[in-house]
């Protein structure tokens, strides 16, 4: 399988901080690559030596191919990138901002109306193309910065945040192309803070911590390597909330936490914590409004993975991470 981005010890200190620490891991072309971790983790440093915005500290990073370091030219004409504040022009108008990044990207000088028509159809925007830009939502900004990165036609794609703070209609759109620019070709490379969001879109994640790699696996396997962090979810009548210490005291219990009107308790063997939970409602004269058991989420690998914690903290350890997976890993 063809790479788009290859990564070999990549290393960045900020002083003597060290940011991202001594990295590896490949980026297949065609996939949506998710890149995850809390703040802090390294993310964004990452991101911006991958699209020559910062020099790394030691390492090499392979675009297509081409040596970063020494072949950047190349490697810089297949990258698009959206930073995660939309770098639009906002005393210009949606068509003008489109025609300067075409220029900037040198597309043919033919080409660039015909491209900039496409892609403010395909955007929705195409009616608000004579409309200067600072009049338009956060969720028209952030489309219109996304249809600037694409113009010329990237065969890699930096998103970085690209749907935080937006209202679920524009979030959904933006989702929606990218799936698109996906389907045309587009390898896409996402950082993001939205968990459920890179569980949707992403064919493989990376969740780094603490400037190292952790674990880089489809979300599926990282899901089913996980099986600690299955749950019950159960909702109880007249009084449930007022049980959830009881409940989190049943055996084969290893954490618990309020969901709304219901407890999730956390178990690796919930089959074992089912029939505890109806004997305890019976015994308490409550009635199970609800009872699911459910699969550990991409959230709950990611809590883990990060020494987060699911539900409330542990009476067993939780100090135990898995290895990083191989490099590119699938």
């Amino acid at each position: 399988m063809n790479t788009a981005i290859e990564v070999h010890e990549l290393t960045k200190y900020y002083g003597d901080t060290l940011a991202v620490d001594h990295i590896s891991f490949e980026v297949h072309q065609g996939e949506i690559f998710g890149f995850l971790g809390p703040n802090g983790a390294g993310k964004t440093t990452t991101q911006r030596m991958l699209s020559t915005l910062l020099e790394p500290t030691s390492g090499q990073i392979y675009i297509n191919g081409h040596d970063l370091a020494r072949d950047a030219y190349p490697a810089k004409r297949v990258m698009g990138l959206v930073p995660e504040e939309s770098c639009v022009y906002t005393e210009l108008t949606a068509w003008d901002n489109l025609m300067f990044t075409a220029s900037l990207y040198l597309v043919p000088r033919g080409e660039r109306a015909g491209r900039a028509r496409q892609l403010l159809e395909t955007f929705d925007l195409w009616e608000k193309r004579d409309v200067k830009a600072e009049n338009f939502s956060k969720g028209m900004r952030r489309r219109l910065s996304i249809a600037m990165a694409i113009i010329h036609k990237p065969a890699l794609l930096y998103l970085d945040e690209p749907t935080p703070g937006l209202d679920a209609q524009s979030a959904r759109a933006i989702q929606s192309l990218i799936r698109q620019l996906n389907a045309e070709g587009t390898t896409v490379f996402l950082t993001t803070h939205q968990i459920e969001e890179a569980n949707q879109l992403c064919s493989r994640v990376a969740i780094i911590d603490h400037g190292q790699i952790a674990a880089i696996d489809t979300p599926q396997n990282l899901k089913g390597a996980f099986q600690r962090v299955q749950s019950v979810e159960v909702a109880l009548q007249p009084d449930g909330i007022s049980h959830g210490e009881a409940l989190a005291a049943l055996a084969g219990v290893t954490a618990s936490g309020k969901m709304g009107d219901k407890w999730r308790l956390y178990t690796e063997d919930p089959a074992s914590v089912l029939p505890l939970i109806i004997a305890y409602a019976a015994e308490h004269g409550l009635r199970v409004v609800s009872l699911n058991t459910l699969a550990p989420s991409l959230e709950d690998v990611f809590l883990e993975i990060t020494g987060g914690h699911v539900g409330v903290p542990r009476r067993a350890s939780t100090d135990n991470k898995p290895p990083q997976r191989g490099m590119g890993a699938a």
